[in-house]
């Protein structure tokens, strides 16, 4: 026994040495960058019986008061007195740690786990949080007692692990904050690890796919576990993905859509809209067949210059609310022009063309129409004909023959086929066509609009005004 605990004691200190040499490195380069709170922590974690008993250690902490973020199971928090001065800057009521010359500062807390440790489950919302603090740097440390088998995951990278007569033990450290926990029973273990991702599963896995993974394609540089099997809790961690089995096309797609999520404030998007962003984020084709589609269109528009400016603007939106109408606002200024590509595909069952719109607000008799979009296609100037006509006080139905525009008095056919149309039960042949589906959607043509329906049409910068044949009668 007495071996054991000594071959513990020497691993933990010859672990921690190296460590502690690349904290050094580390801290360094923390205290040249120009940023108001960056802070690296340690984490010890001990399991007994039915809690996780957690100290955890704040470094390079700013000389200001910094608010303490508790977690909401957390209880008997409190100071944990390592130096003297590892609790000197911290508040009587434990809120705050005070503006002072030390920085570094010490807590301890108990997490309760009611029935105790139970495998295959993400455990979240176990660690303090420094109000407007950035984590650059983790360490945690994990101990059971022996008769506990496992595998702990915590997103970061595995430093090393040793199960001894009394104690089992498992280290992580890497940049970035420690988010989640999870643990499971059974054969689970380390497969295969790279820089940013590291593999558990039952049953090692091959030399092809290790090659693949080494050379998957990611949005940063943020390590993350990827775990074979589902979770008990039915939700994925922060840094801790769940896949019932493990390929490297779904390791790539789960892992930049977790970062996509981290990195963006996505609100209310289709999955496709993210692919997009993914895709050009990473240069790789990524997603189903709107994505592929949308985002080969868009390439096939843009010169060499617009695509980066495209790229460079994608990545200035991070940290910010992306939408379709905000990615059709930053297109637009690439292009130059007014598009609503992304909007008009959120709201198309079909996929929508890439089309350049007016953004003028549209009139009908000083009336705004906010529903009418007007769209530029191959030289034809087209407006959205169902809210259109509906202003124009027409019914506009899809029939078995044809688009039917009706009102008292007048009545037309637009037909499935091309040639004609048909008002007041009689037939007009025609070269052009008066009504067009794009994307599904029926659009009426400019000229037609103006000659069928008898209206006037103004321009001016900022409006299209649609006059109708009674008030101009009036005028």
């Amino acid at each position: 026994m007495k071996f054991a605990i000594s071959f513990f004691v020497v691993l933990v200190s010859t672990i921690s040495a190296l460590l502690f040499m690349q904290f050094q490195v580390y801290s360094n380069q923390i205290d040249l960058e120009d940023s108001a709170f960056n802070y690296s922590q340690e984490i010890e974690i001990v399991y007994r019986g039915e809690s996780l008993d957690i100290r955890q250690h704040f470094k390079n902490l700013p000389n200001e008061d910094v608010t303490i973020v508790w977690p909401s199971k957390a209880e008997n928090p409190n100071c944990f007195i390592e130096t003297e001065y590892s609790c000197s800057r911290l508040s009587e009521d434990l809120t705050t740690f005070n503006s002072g010359e030390n920085r570094t500062q010490s807590l301890s807390y108990i997490i309760p786990l009611k029935g105790g440790l139970k495998s295959n489950q993400l455990m979240e919302d176990l660690f303090i949080k420094l109000k407007n603090g950035t984590v650059k740097f983790s360490t945690v440390h994990i101990s059971t007692d022996s008769e506990i088998g496992g595998q702990w995951v915590t997103g970061l990278p595995l430093i090393g692990q040793q199960s001894l007569s009394l104690v089992n033990y498992s280290m992580f450290s890497g940049e970035g904050e420690v988010r989640d926990l999870y643990w499971k029973a059974g054969n689970l273990a380390l497969q295969q690890a790279t820089n940013t991702i590291s593999v558990y599963a039952k049953n090692p896995t091959s030399i092809a796919f290790n090659e693949k993974l080494a050379k998957l394609k990611l949005l940063n540089d943020e390590h993350i576990a990827i775990v074979e099997g589902e979770n008990n809790s039915d939700s994925q961690g922060k840094r801790i993905l769940f896949l019932p089995q493990i390929t490297t096309k779904q390791i790539q797609q789960s892992v930049i859509f977790a970062q996509l999520n981290a990195m963006y404030d996505f609100v209310d998007t289709p999955r496709w809209l993210k692919e997009v962003v993914a895709s050009y984020l990473t240069g790789s084709t990524l997603g189903g067949e709107r994505a592929t589609t949308i985002v080969q269109t868009l390439t096939n528009q843009m010169t060499d210059e617009q695509l980066q400016k495209w790229l460079d603007e994608l990545r200035a939106l991070q940290g910010k609310e992306v939408t379709p109408s905000k990615l059709d606002e930053v297109l637009s200024t690439v292009f130059g022009i007014h598009t609503s590509y992304f909007s008009l595909n959120a709201n198309s069952k079909e996929i929508f063309p890439f089309l350049f719109n007016d953004k003028r607000d549209v009139y009908i008799d000083e009336e705004k129409q906010n529903t009418v979009d007007v769209i530029f296609k191959e030289g034809l100037v087209l407006y959205s004909a169902q809210d259109l006509l509906n202003g124009l006080g027409y019914e506009a139905t899809k029939g078995q023959n044809g688009y039917y525009v009706e009102n008292a008095t007048r009545a037309f056919r637009f037909p499935n086929e091309p040639g004609f149309y048909v008002f007041n039960q009689r037939r007009y042949n025609t070269i052009s066509e008066p009504i067009v589906q794009v994307a599904g959607q029926y659009y009426i043509e400019e000229s037609w609009l103006q000659r069928l329906f008898l209206v006037e049409i103004q321009k001016t910068e900022q409006n299209i005004n649609l006059i109708t044949a009674e008030v101009q009668q009036e005028k």
